[in-house]
C-alpha cells in the first residue's frame, strides 16, 4: 500500500536514518520498536508528508488517507468536545448543506422540464448516493460512540475544549482521527493520555479496524493486543519481524547474538589481515601478497552491533524508616469543586507494606485523592495517617520542585548517601540521562526529562509511603523494568497511579477502582481486577439490553458467564482466606516466643543483663502481637463481608 523507499536522514556526519525501505501493506499492524532517539518519531512525520528526508522518497497510493496523531500538537480551543470532533466529518456535513440547498431550489421552481431542473436533480441523486455511502444518516451516533469510548461522558459533549487538560484535549484530536477512517494510521504514543478502559477500547478498535497501523508506543501490553509485525529502527537500518512484540523481543535475541558473533568473526579477521600487512609490508617477496591483503580491507563492509546496555542495574529503594501498621486512613471523605462532586463519603484505609493501584477513567479523582493524601488540597470528612509516616510523592508537575541552576549530576550527589553514590552514573543511564547529559543545567531540560530527574531523585531519599501519579509516562520501556524491580524490592508502603497494565502486573496486590465519586476495593492483580470488570460489564450491557458492540458481549454465554463469575469469586476468597491463614501462624509463633521468654523470667540465676535483653525482646514481641491481632480482626472482618457480599 505504502512503499518507503530507501529513505535517509542525515544530521551533519550523522546518519539518523540510512537507506530504510519497507512495505506497509493493507492491514498491517506495525509496531516500530528501537531506543529513543533511534528515529521511529522522525520516520512517522516523513511518512505523514509532515517532513524531507535527506534521500529516498514514499511512494502512496492514489486513494490514500493518513491518520496521524504526533505526541504532542497545537490545536484551535474555540469550540465544544462535540463539535471539534464531527470536524472529522467536514465531506458529510457539507454533502448535507449541498442536499439541503438542492431540496430548497427544487422546492421554489415549477419548471419540471427544463434542463436545469433535470440537472439539479442528477446532482441531487448522486450527492445523496455518496452522504449515504459516507454513513452520513449515523455520523453523531459514530461520533458519539467513540467519544465515549476513550473515557468521555455525555455531559462533557457541550464542553467547551478549552476546559478540557492537555491529555482530555489530546483524546479529542485521536477521536477526530479514528472517526476520519482513514486508510493508514500513523499513532506516536497514542495510549500517553488515556485510562486503563479507553486503552483497551482502542485496542478493539484497531484490532477489527479494515485499514493499516503504524505506531509507536512504550506500552507492551498495547503493542501485543494491537500489532503483528514489528520493524525495529537499529544504527539507521530497519529489521522487519513479522510478529507481534513479545515474539520480537525473543526472534532480536537471537539476532543480536548472530551480529556479535558475526562482529567478532569480522574485527578477528580485519586484526589478523592487519598484522599480516605489517609484518610483510616492506618484504618484496610478498609484496603482491600484501597488496591483495589491503584491496581486501578496502572491499571489507564493516559490521557493527547497535550499542546496548545488558548490564544488570540493581537499584533499590532507600531503606524505609517503620511506619504504624496503619498508614493511611480516610473516614467519610469528601472532595467538592464549587457544584462538581469529585470524591463522596469514601473510605479507605492501607496498611504498612501494602502496595497498591489507584484506576479508573481520568477525572474521577485519582489525582486530587493522592494531592489530599499528601496535604496539597482541602476535604472534608476525615483523612488519619499513622504513625511516623513521610510521604515521598511524584507527580507530572513534579519537575517544578527542582533547582533549576543545579546540574542533572548535582541534583541527585546532593542526595545520594552511603554505597549508592557508586552508583550515579548508572542510575542516570538507566533514567536516559547519558553522556554528556548529566553536566546539563535543569533549567534547560524537556519538561520529560525534568519528571525522569525527579524520579530518580526520590528513589534516594528514606520514605516508607511513595505515592507515585503516572510515573512511567516519559520512560522507555529498559527505565520502566528498573523501576518496577525497584520498587517489587521497595520495603515500604506503596500506591501508585498507572493506566500501564504490563508496569503493574506483578507490582500490586490490590486495586482500588474510583467510579462515580467513590473508591471500590478490588483484592488481587490489575488482570484479575479487568478480568472481574470485564464480566460487570457483560452484566451491565445485558441489564440495559444494549447492542452487543464488541466481541466479549456477543461471545461469552450465560453458563460461561456464570462460571467465570464462580471463578472469580473463588480465587478471591481463596486470597482472602490464605491471608488470614497466615496471620493465624504469625499469632502462634508470636504467642510462642512470648511464652518461652515467660519460663525464662522464671529460671534461677537468671542473670540482670539477660534479664534486661529478654525483657526487650519480650515487649518487642507484644507490640508485634498486639499490631498482628489487629490486622487478623480486620481480614476475619474481610472475609465475613466478601462471603456476605457475594451471596
Amino acid at each position: 500500500m505504502v512503499s518507503i523507499q530507501n529513505i535517509s536522514v542525515s544530521f551533519g556526519s550523522f546518519d539518523l536514518l540510512d537507506e530504510v525501505s519497507f512495505l506497509v501493506n493493507t492491514q498491517d499492524r506495525i509496531g516500530l520498536a528501537g531506543k529513543n532517539g533511534a528515529g521511529k518519531s522522525t520516520l512517522l512525520k516523513i511518512i505523514a508528508g509532515l517532513m524531507e528526508p535527506t534521500s529516498g522518497h514514499v511512494d502512496y497510493p492514489r486513494d490514500l488517507t493518513i491518520g496521524y496523531l504526533p505526541q504532542q500538537m497545537k490545536v484551535n480551543d474555540a469550540t465544544t468536545v462535540m463539535n471539534e470532533a464531527i470536524t472529522a466529518f467536514s465531506e458529510i456535513r457539507s454533502l448535507a448543506t449541498d442536499i439541503e440547498n438542492c431540496h430548497n431550489e427544487l422546492n421554489n421552481r415549477t419548471d419540471y422540464e427544463s434542463s436545469d431542473y433535470l440537472k439539479i436533480c442528477d446532482h441531487l441523486t448522486v450527492i445523496e448516493e455518496r452522504y449515504r455511502l459516507l454513513g452520513g444518516t449515523n455520523y453523531m451516533a459514530e461520533a458519539e460512540q467513540t467519544l465515549t469510548g476513550l473515557g468521555f461522558e455525555r455531559e462533557d459533549f457541550d464542553r467547551p475544549t478549552s476546559q478540557l487538560s492537555g491529555g482530555w484535549r489530546m483524546r479529542v484530536e485521536l477521536a477526530k482521527i479514528l472517526l476520519k477512517k482513514p486508510t493508514l494510521f500513523l499513532l506516536d504514543e497514542p495510549t500517553n493520555h488515556l485510562d486503563i478502559e479507553s486503552i483497551q477500547w482502542l485496542e478493539s478498535f484497531l484490532a477489527g479496524y479494515p485499514g493499516a497501523v503504524l505506531l509507536v508506543s512504550h506500552d507492551k501490553a498495547f503493542l501485543d493486543n494491537v500489532t503483528n509485525r514489528t520493524l525495529e529502527i537499529s544504527l539507521g537500518k530497519i529489521y522487519d519481524y513479522k510478529v507481534s512484540w513479545s515474539k520480537y523481543i525473543e526472534l532480536r535475541k537471537e539476532r543480536r547474538e548472530q551480529q556479535i558473533a558475526a562482529y567478532r568473526n569480522q574485527k578477528k579477521m580485519i586484526e589478523d589481515t592487519e598484522k599480516f600487512i605489517e609484518r610483510f609490508r616492506y618484504k618484496a617477496t610478498k609484496a603482491v601478497q600484501v597488496q591483495s591483503k589491503i584491496k581486501q580491507l578496502d572491499k571489507v563492509e564493516r559490521l557493527e552491533v547497535d550499542e546496548e546496555d545488558t548490564n544488570a542495574i540493581n537499584i533499590r529503594f532507600a531503606p524505609a524508616p517503620r511506619s504504624g501498621t496503619v498508614v493511611i486512613e480516610a473516614e467519610n471523605l469528601s472532595k467538592s469543586y464549587g457544584t462538581l462532586n469529585v470524591l463522596k463519603n469514601i473510605g479507605f484505609k492501607i496498611e504498612r507494606g501494602e502496595k497498591v493501584a489507584f484506576v479508573g477513567r481520568n477525572g474521577e479523582g485519582k489525582t486530587t485523592f493522592s494531592r489530599i493524601i499528601i496535604g496539597e488540597t482541602d476535604h472534608t470528612g476525615i483523612l488519619k495517617k499513622g504513625h511516623n509516616v513521610s510521604i515521598g510523592y511524584f507527580a507530572q508537575n513534579q519537575d517544578v520542585l527542582l533547582d533549576e541552576s543545579k546540574t542533572v549530576l548535582q541534583t541527585i550527589d546532593e542526595v545520594a548517601k552511603g554505597d549508592i553514590r557508586t552508583k550515579i552514573r548508572d542510575m542516570l543511564g538507566a533514567f536516559l540521562f547519558r553522556g554528556d547529559d548529566i553536566d546539563k543545567k535543569v533549567k534547560v531540560l524537556s519538561g520529560g526529562e525534568r519528571s525522569r530527574l525527579a524520579l530518580v531523585k526520590l528513589l534516594l531519599e528514606p520514605y516508607n509511603l511513595l505515592l507515585l501519579d503516572e510515573p512511567t509516562n516519559h520512560l522507555d520501556m529498559r527505565s520502566k523494568d528498573i523501576l518496577k524491580q525497584a520498587l517489587i524490592k521497595y520495603d515500604g508502603t506503596l500506591i501508585v497511579v498507572s493506566h500501564d497494565r504490563d508496569f503493574l502486573d506483578g507490582l500490586v496486590n490490590k486495586v482500588y477502582e474510583f467510579r462515580h465519586h467513590k473508591i471500590k476495593e478490588h483484592i488481587g492483580s490489575i488482570y484479575d481486577f479487568l478480568r472481574k470488570k470485564r464480566i460487570e460489564n457483560l452484566k451491565d450491557i445485558e441489564k440495559k439490553d444494549r447492542v452487543k458492540n464488541n466481541f466479549e458481549a456477543e461471545s461469552i454465554s450465560s453458563n460461561k458467564q456464570k462460571y467465570l463469575e464462580k471463578k472469580e469469586y473463588d480465587k478471591s476468597l481463596r486470597k482472602l482466606r490464605k491471608r488470614l491463614e497466615d496471620s493465624e501462624k504469625t499469632i502462634e509463633t508470636l504467642e510462642a516466643g512470648i511464652n518461652a521468654i515467660d519460663k525464662s523470667f522464671m529460671e534461677p540465676g537468671n542473670n540482670s543483663e539477660k534479664h534486661e535483653q529478654d525483657y526487650f525482646r519480650y515487649q518487642d514481641l507484644k507490640e508485634q502481637l498486639n499490631e498482628e491481632m489487629d490486622r487478623w480482626t480486620q481480614y476475619s472482618q474481610e472475609v465475613d463481608d466478601f462471603m456476605k457480599n457475594n451471596k
